[in-house]
């Protein structure tokens, strides 16, 4: 399998695509992008991005779905990109409780099936895809199938037990750090900012597209998060690990991942694949880090070509 090469600038918004804002529930303005596709649509996605992301980083796999036929949709989390911030100091990634995004989502999605063509499908990163997967337990959303890039079903503990970890945080919110950033700068702790581009990508051209964007559009750029997002996300992950709530999704997921992630614990990914009843996944080892749709072509490449012929066999053209 190949994946179709599609060049674009990847520090421009195409022409074809619009930027626009849509009012949640609760009246938040979030920030979306649209491809129209063309006349006869292959069908809609979703893409839902990671923590602290913004759709710009994902312009050239956004262009390469709609290039597929795909019409395309991605939106920025509330609290990140240009959807606003939840804090006094906005570069602190927030969020009161992962249930809010999930409202977003649900919200999003009802009205974005009814404006769109199927089927439906979503692609989701790290945190993107942890939220996609509470949304499929809790059926938030219900697409024909979903693939995800190193979702956020487990996170690196430094060796430590999750549960410690989720102690350790509830301890720095209930002494006054709630909203405090968890650590000073990049992806982890005691991570240097010059080690950053290591740790999610090998490519070091498209990690520089992030940068690019943060200097084009400052607003979209975030740090790292507050102790309370550490403590809700942890809360999440617990969450998804009870027993009967993965069994019970039917919705066909792939689940690309590393072994080389230091950011998301990829043993856990594979332990959920097997929980799952209808799930594929694609492994890599040390030729890859977090941020697989941004990797080296001969990785990204590997990933757009298992998505297609995943999405080709769960998601056919109607």
């Amino acid at each position: 399998m190949h994946a179709q090469k599609i060049h674009i600038d990847r520090r421009a918004i195409p022409s074809d695509a619009t930027e626009s804002l849509w009012t949640a529930e609760d009246g938040w303005s979030i920030r979306r992008i649209d491809w129209a596709g063309g006349q006869e649509p292959r069908g809609s996605m979703l893409f839902l991005p990671g923590r602290g992301d913004h759709y710009e980083k994902y312009l050239e796999t956004l262009a390469y779905f709609a290039a597929r036929g795909w019409r395309v949709t991605s939106i920025d989390w509330r609290g990140q990109g240009a959807s606003g911030r939840l804090l006094a100091d906005p570069e602190v990634g927030h969020i009161d409780d992962f249930s809010t995004w999930i409202a977003d989502l649900r919200y999003f999605w009802t009205r974005w099936k009814a404006e769109t063509p199927g089927p439906h499908v979503v692609l989701a990163h790290s945190m993107g895809g942890h939220l996609a997967m509470r949304a499929l337990v809790e059926k938030a959303m219900d697409p024909d199938a979903v693939a995800m890039s190193a979702p956020m079903l487990g996170i690196q503990t430094g060796g430590l037990p999750l549960a410690l970890n989720h102690a350790f945080a509830k301890l720095m919110c209930n002494i006054g750090r709630s909203e405090l950033p968890a650590w000073k700068v990049s992806e982890k702790p005691l991570s240097p900012m010059h080690d950053r581009g290591k740790i999610l990508t090998g490519d070091r051209d498209r990690y520089e597209d992030e940068l690019a964007w943060w200097a084009l559009r400052p607003e979209v750029k975030l740090g790292p998060p507050s102790w309370h997002w550490i403590e809700r996300a942890i809360d999440s992950i617990r969450m998804l690990d009870r027993p009967g709530l993965l069994e019970q999704v039917q919705t066909p997921v792939l689940l690309l991942a590393t072994t080389a992630d230091q950011l998301v614990n990829t043993p856990r990914i594979i332990k959920d694949s097997k929980r799952l009843p209808h799930a594929e996944t694609l492994i890599f080892g040390k030729e890859a880090a977090h941020e697989l749709l941004r990797e080296v072509d001969a990785v990204r490449d590997q990933c757009l070509a298992r998505i297609d012929a995943f999405l080709d066999t769960h998601a056919p053209a109607k």
